[in-house]
């Protein structure tokens, strides 16, 4: 599983460039056929099956009021995928009213909202005229109730987004994931073998690609190998993603051969040319490229030298043969970038291929999808772009790349103009000088809605130590004068960083306060620093003054390692106060507050900021007087 609201954009990026080679290709997108199965009429049904198996003392409070309104449930659950599917929008007066859905332990969150009249604890988020918003978040809470019943009566491991992710996530041995695949399969595992058949029967594929960007996936791909290997021995099945070029780069499991035939690594195009001409009896299996395969009960790693295959050539993804109109529009979160991410089907299309900048400690520089720098011209991407809105007749586009290049972002900003092509746009950026406020001003004009950057820690000796490359009076600089053009401003924030001392933290907070202060940001979200071992602190954890902890041998999967820091902090207890207060600065609370309030959870005296409180608004002001 990846997003309810839009397609992965990897199909249809692969689906387009084979077709662009004369490849008879096609996609499907059976994360969203399971969805759309189970959250049925006759899903429920199955459901409900499964739960009253159960022991009576096993059923969770969650599957006890599944049990007893489900007559309820049933009936609804059709109505309310429809609306979420943007085919029923009066249906948003009933959901309003609370009479309509029944309500389970999701719905306890709406407790936390505060009203000032003390009536409505909806209308302090989404005020008198957010008919359809608000209805769409209660909508999502009853989905996700139901998310609860099948994780609690089906499948422990189930999640819309992240399922069974713990069976792949920096796995030093496939044993879960074997164990896993070769049990009883349950409802969830019985309905996508069942939706495998029936694209198979439709497509008769000599060729099947399994792409699996995120753990989460990584299960079920590996059930639907399963299926196509009983019932069709005959074809070929390649496994690939971003998962696969994250974590399996020294892969030498085997078992994982009795599933597929071909792993392959990095950007798909000229490995799959490579293994459709082999599997043509165009190509010897010695010029395959970037392709694990099984020999002799041992993995090989084939490495053809070949080119890859110009960011510029990769042709206009498609996504001809998904069901666009049958996606789902929800509202979860009420962080205004995260309801982008959720909300509404939008065209997913890359800038440029890999980073132009390419130093920052954190990320996987040394790999490919970061590493190979690759840009189109201005004139390709608004190709690219007409023909997808003429495809799908939606105008919205998001940006995917880890960092989209100023220069290509102002060369394609004047090229929509000129062309007067009309679309709504967002994408992630670092927050460098370049993006001048004429620049944010061109870049709004031309659709820009969104933009978020990574200011990661907020603080200027971390971020030198980061190689960001930005400090963080620029940040306020770059980020108001986005904020100006009227473009909602997402701010990527880290803590845990090697070196990252309780002081440090304070005063990460009040930079951020004081960026919401200033109306420079409107949304942010801080992660906790993980160490990858292909991340320069994961490849030289000297240089950051800190020490791996030594990885197990691995035949399958490595990302993820521990490391020691010598400072001690405890980040664990920091970061409840750093959420804390980013959702309150995001809903204009406790910006005149001491920081050092939110840090409750801390033991021991919380040292004071060492940053002055007006330090960024001296900054922008600073930066007016600018000639």
């Amino acid at each position: 599983m990846t997003q309810l609201n839009t397609p992965y954009p990897s199909t249809a990026y692969l689906t387009g460039f084979l077709r662009s080679q004369g490849v008879d290709a096609v996609q499907e997108d059976l994360a969203l056929a399971l969805v759309l199965a189970l959250l049925s009429p006759e899903g429920l049904d199955q459901v409900r099956e499964a739960a009253e198996q159960l022991p009576p003392q096993k059923h969770s409070a969650q599957v006890q009021q599944f049990l007893a309104e489900f007559s309820a449930y049933r009936a609804t659950i059709g109505p309310t995928v429809a609306f979420l599917q943007g085919a029923d929008p009066t249906l948003a007066h009933r959901i309003n009213a609370r009479r309509y859905l029944p309500e389970g332990a999701r719905f306890a969150s709406l407790e936390g909202y505060i009203a000032e009249d003390g009536a409505d604890p909806l209308a302090w988020a989404f005020g008198a005229l957010g008919l359809q918003d608000r209805a769409r978040h209660l909508a999502t809470l009853y989905l996700n109730d139901l998310a609860d019943v099948l994780r609690d009566a089906v499948d422990a491991r189930f999640e819309f987004v992240r399922y069974a992710e713990k069976l792949a996530t920096s796995q030093p041995t496939f044993d879960p994931l074997a164990q896993a695949l070769a049990a009883e399969p349950n409802l969830l595992d019985r309905t996508l073998a069942r939706l495998t058949r029936d694209a198979m029967a439709q497509h008769h594929p000599q060729l099947v690609l399994l792409s699996v960007p995120f753990p989460g996936a990584l299960y079920a791909a590996l059930r639907m190998a399963q299926t196509i290997k009983a019932h069709h021995p005959g074809v070929a099945i390649a496994l690939g993603g971003g998962f696969v070029n994250t974590e399996l780069r020294e892969l030498a499991e085997p078992r994982l051969f009795d599933f597929v035939d071909y792993v392959t690594l990095d950007a798909g195009e000229r490995p799959l040319l490579a293994l459709i001409a082999h599997l043509q009896g165009k190509r010897s299996r010695e010029r395959l490229v970037r392709t694990f395969v099984r020999e002799a009960d041992a993995v090989r790693l084939i490495q053809f030298p070949e080119a890859d295959i110009a960011f510029s050539d990769v042709g206009t993804p498609t996504w001809d043969g998904l069901p666009l109109n049958r996606y789902l529009s929800l509202l979860d979160m009420l962080n205004p970038m995260n309801r982008l991410w959720s909300d509404g089907r939008w065209n997913k299309l890359t800038v440029a291929h890999g980073c132009y900048w390419k130093k920052c400690s954190f990320c996987d520089v040394s790999l490919d999808y970061i590493s190979r720098y690759d840009a189109a011209s201005a004139e390709v991407l608004a190709d690219r772009i007409e023909a997808i809105v003429q495809e799908t007749g939606q105008t919205g586009f998001h940006f995917v790349d880890e960092a989209a290049p100023p220069k290509s972002l102002k060369a394609l900003a004047e090229e929509l103009l000129r062309r007067d092509l009309r679309i709504s746009w967002w994408g992630n950026i670092r927050f460098e000088k370049t993006f001048t406020p004429e620049l944010s001003e061109l870049l709004a004009e031309s659709g820009c809605i969104a933009m978020s950057g990574g200011l990661e820690v907020a603080s200027d000796r971390l971020l030198a130590l980061m190689k960001k490359g930005v400090s963080v009076e620029q940040v306020a600089r770059v980020t108001k004068g986005m904020a100006d053009a009227g473009i909602l401003v997402h701010a990527y924030l880290m803590y845990g960083f090697p070196t990252q001392t309780v002081q440090d933290t304070v005063d990460a907070l009040e930079y951020v306060r004081q960026l919401f202060e200033n109306g420079c940001i409107h949304s942010g979200f801080f992660h906790r620093f993980a160490c990858t071992v292909h991340s320069p602190v994961g490849l030289r954890p000297q240089d950051y003054g800190v020490q791996l902890l030594p990885l197990p041998p691995s035949p399958f999967a490595k990302n993820d390692v521990g490391f020691i820091d010598p400072t001690g902090t405890d980040h664990d207890a920091l970061g409840q106060g750093l959420k804390k207060a980013l959702y309150n600065y995001m809903h204009g609370i406790g910006l005149d507050e001491d920081v050092r309030a939110w840090f409750e959870q801390v033991k021991g005296k919380v040292p004071k900021p060492t940053v002055s409180r007006h330090r960024i608004a001296r900054a922008l002001q600073a930066g007016e007087r600018r000639p």
